[in-house]
């Protein structure tokens, strides 16, 4: 099938590349004539394991192509991928998109909607479709579905070449049946597409974001009662993970969930319930929940230090919101770290990926001033520190050299902010060990 695709984003590259690999031909567009340039000069601008290579083998087979500007390929089927911050701050960029759609097509076509945007979005795109027909004066059949997407950073190609499952909210037939041969590659071993109605699948996607928002944010809050009761975390995670009606999945206490998607589905949840009047409790507790949480870590330092750090270094370990990505979006390490230097403390800092995007997201003279240092190695962090935290679980991180670690460091202060390390066997040791629910242990 040939197929355009709105946006190079995280989103639009991943769905793109994918459709291209399964024999589909591809024009991507962005706005952006710089980000094209460097994607089509193979510097793709978002991190994900096997992206890149996917993009590079269909490229040079013909099936994948970018270019910038406005819409002026004709597809049998359009996907809006604008990225998730886009979306669901500026709306409006996605309306426009479906407007330069509009003033292209002649016949028939599927307009989908993957951007992550408030319900009925999709609905408007067929407004405003119609509007571009009449005002050429041409009548062109055309359907509007939404296919919101479900990815985990980290695994997203992976998450998109065997999904969980596949949400399609589809009106006409028509558009169903062209939905289903676009995705029927990805389904052999069983359907995995669920049709239902266009906001049903609107709402499907923000919601799910808020049940994993809401898992995290429960767990953290009972990490914390667990913390000042003198409660094991862990042993409560594994106990209540057990059961089949909770699981093991998105229950491990932390310092707050951060990324892209989850944060802004949430707010855009909450917003839709003040459009329409409906005071959404539950899910502005868990907003409150994980803001709150993400303090933990530089509360736990000033319980240690004071509240006044200058002259103290902390080591970082970790900057992305999570393993497997180099999206600092909404990340605990950016609450951390900007507390840290209001506090006048200075932060020797390393994560695998993330540096460079770092860059982006603190002010140049912090640098320059080298209060915020990037090191190259994650045992470079720690050299004359007084404290090492731990913000992300990369896997490097999880069994590290503790004889080296206590060498490193000026004092032998471990803030566990994803409870990887054993606190026994670490205060065995002689470690001043902290994590998310169990400071009484050891």
């Amino acid at each position: 099938m040939k197929i355009t695709v709105v946006g190079t984003g995280y989103v639009g590259l991943v769905t793109g590349a994918c459709f291209a690999e399964m024999g589909n031909t591809v024009t991507c567009l962005d706005a952006d004539p710089k980000r094209v340039k460097s994607i089509v000069a193979g510097e793709i601008p978002v991190f994900e394991p096997g992206l890149d290579a996917i993009i590079q083998n269909n490229t040079k087979a013909g099936r994948l192509e970018f270019a910038d500007g406005n819409i002026n390929t004709r597809s049998q089927i359009y996907f809006i991928a604008l990225e998730s911050q886009q979306a669901c701050n500026d709306p409006g960029l996605v309306l426009e998109s479906a407007r330069n759609i509009g003033r292209i097509i002649n016949d028939y076509a599927v307009i989908v909607n993957k951007s992550s945007a408030p319900v009925g979005t999709t609905e408007k795109i067929a407004q405003v479709v119609e509007e571009e027909l009449q005002q050429r004066g041409v009548q062109v059949e055309f359907d509007v579905v939404s296919n919101p997407e479900f990815l985990k950073e980290g695994v997203a190609v992976d998450d998109f070449m065997r999904p969980d499952r596949i949400v399609i909210g589809v009106e006409s037939l028509r558009a169903r049946n062209a939905m289903s041969e676009l995705y029927q590659s990805f389904s052999r071993n069983h359907d995995k597409l669920m049709f239902m109605g266009i906001r049903d699948a609107e709402m499907t996607k923000h919601a799910a974001s808020a049940m994993l928002a809401t898992k995290i944010s429960f767990m953290n809050e009972i990490a914390n009662l667990a913390e000042c009761m003198g409660v094991d975390i862990e042993q409560v995670r594994k106990g209540i993970g057990s059961d089949s009606r909770i699981g093991y999945s998105y229950i491990y206490p932390g310092c707050g969930y951060g990324g892209s998607f989850v944060s802004k589905d949430m707010q855009a949840l909450i917003q839709m319930g003040q459009a329409c009047g409906y005071d959404t409790d539950i899910l502005k507790s868990v907003e409150r929940r994980n803001q709150s949480q993400k303090h933990r870590l530089f509360e736990k330092l000033a319980n240690r230090f004071g509240q006044d750090m200058t002259g103290k270094t902390i080591a970082v370990w970790g900057l992305a919101f999570k393993p497997g990505t180099d999206d600092m979006q909404q990340s605990s390490s950016l609450e951390l770290i900007n507390r840290l230097l209001e506090a006048g403390a200075r932060v020797r800092a390393y994560d695998p990926l993330a540096m460079n995007e770092s860059k982006l997201h603190f002010p140049d003279t912090v640098f320059d001033e080298q209060r915020l240092i990037l090191c190259e190695h994650q045992y470079d962090a720690l050299a004359d520190a007084d404290a090492m935290v731990l913000v992300t679980e990369w896997k490097p991180f999880r069994q590290p050299d503790f004889n080296a670690i206590k060498k490193l460091l000026k004092q032998p202060v471990i803030i566990d902010g994803r409870n990887q390390y054993d606190p026994y066997s670490l205060k065995s040791q002689g470690f001043d060990y902290t994590g998310i629910g169990r400071d009484r242990l050891g």
